[in-house]
């Protein structure tokens, strides 16, 4: 016989821990209640737990401590807080301090529901032994220490609930970063539905997003079903989020925080269960800066952001990936995989790669098809033709006016390209120029760059 799954209720209020033991007893769920802070700790260190689901406020400490306790010494039990309706600040806090999710007063019994079944097929998916085939998925290639922090990252996120910012560069894989938290999280066996919101006509939008009634307006000749309903259960990925115009922005953040939408031409709201993913090349926060994206939808969207690194930031990934991007294009051909010629790698590994991953494959299968011999030479990659790694001319007398000026503004464009590559980040903006720290403060002082 199997054994009952248990679950942990932390409540001062006597009347929502009766409701709450009700509720998952009829879901057939063994319950162990505690009514502070200290109890919650007696019951964890004596019994093993499938869920727990914590009050914001205790007597001897508050909810979020408890999450951030459970997260130290027992991270695979998936905690859910409940906070006062309205406190969406503090489901926030509890979100980026590792919660599961959350739920407001007055539960609501069906999303209560939801989120105890959500976090029971996380824990079922815990206790499956990992396929040594499944430890290294080839859409996410990479043995760099940034790749290596990013899949941990990966697999922490798919445990939870909280909406995910993926900022990172185009081409550098953002939604394959998507398609992955979902995939290894609870929510893999339903739909992910990845959305280019840069590319639905505006007038459109709000009945691709929430869904359309018959008759709502020219053109509706039957109901239609919007990408919120059709990801209920699954995950919505919103990619290039920062594109949105502000009008939907505002539907969108209503429809984040209530957890319903309503179809264009319906009179009532319907419920969606819907983890939120988004992803932009964009600076979200400089979008906000200039009042283009809004403040409160930002907050909301970026609980936890999630950077991918540009290929530039990985050079050392770039032999794998070339070897295995070659024997991909070779077995879709059905044709023995070309090999790279040593001065061929040398040459991408100096690239810059503005196109990153994606630029990378565009390149190795242009090379594939003019190479000889299945063995790709510098001159099959065409990088002069696509942009040379020092992004500038050969030095080309005709164009120096004056020799200092024209230095000045290499200087000046080799330093700014080492400030973003490394996030502004000084002191590694002058470890790659091969600068002392003293040397790169004098040279931004004096490119009027501080």
């Amino acid at each position: 016989m199997t054994a009952r799954q248990k679950a942990l209720i932390v409540d001062d209020e006597p009347d929502i821990r009766e409701l709450l033991e009700i509720t998952l007893g009829r879901m057939k769920l063994d319950t162990r209640t505690a009514c502070n802070f200290k109890e919650a700790r007696d019951w964890l260190a004596r019994e093993a737990f499938d869920l727990c689901l914590t009050d914001m406020r205790l007597p001897d400490g508050t909810g979020l401590e408890l999450v951030q306790y459970m997260q130290q010494r027992y991270p695979q039990i998936p905690v859910a807080m409940i906070t006062a309706y309205g406190s969406l600040d503090t489901a926030i806090s509890a979100l980026k301090a590792g919660a599961f999710d959350y739920l407001t007063k007055p539960v609501d019994l069906n999303r209560l529901r939801e989120l105890i079944v959500t976090a029971l097929r996380l824990q079922s998916q815990a206790r499956q032994p990992a396929s040594a085939e499944d430890s290294v998925d080839e859409r996410l290639l990479g043995e760099s220490p940034p790749m290596k922090t990013l899949r941990k990252q990966i697999a922490k996120l798919a445990r939870s609930q909280a909406p995910v910012y993926i900022s990172g560069e185009s081409g550098s894989g953002k939604e394959v970063v998507a398609r992955l938290i979902h995939e290894q999280g609870p929510r893999a066996e339903r739909l992910f539905v990845p959305v280019n919101c840069g590319a639905i006509p505006t007038e459109l939008m709000e009945s691709e997003f929430f869904g359309h009634r018959k008759g709502s307006f020219t053109g509706a000749i039957e109901d239609k079903q919007g990408l919120f309903q059709a990801a209920n259960g699954g995950t919505l990925f919103l990619d290039e989020v920062a594109d949105l115009p502000l009008p939907m922005q505002v539907k969108l953040l209503r429809a984040i925080q209530e957890k319903a939408v309503r179809a264009v031409g319906g009179q009532q709201e319907v419920t969606v269960d819907v983890r939120v993913l988004c992803a932009t090349h964009k600076d979200l926060a400089a979008e906000v800066a200039a009042g283009r994206f809004r403040q409160d939808l930002y907050y909301r969207l970026n609980v936890i952001e999630l950077r991918v690194p540009p290929l530039r930031e990985r050079r050392e990934d770039i032999q794998l990936l070339a070897e295995v991007m070659l024997r991909r294009l070779g077995e879709d051909s059905d044709l023995p995989p070309a090999r790279l010629h040593p001065d061929a790698l040398e040459k991408l590994k100096a690239y810059r790669f503005p196109g990153n991953v994606r630029e990378l494959e565009n390149m190795l299968e242009r090379a594939y098809t003019l190479c000889e011999d299945d063995q790709i030479k510098p001159s099959d990659l065409r990088l002069v033709e696509a942009a040379p790694a020092n992004g500038g001319d050969d030095g080309n007398l005709a164009l120096v006016d004056d020799l200092e000026a024209y230095l000045e503004q290499i200087e000046r464009k080799l330093i700014m390209q080492a400030l973003e590559e490394t996030r502004w980040n000084r002191t590694a903006a002058a470890q790659r120029l091969g600068l002392t720290f003293r040397s790169m403060r004098y040279r931004l002082k004096k490119l009027g760059l501080e």
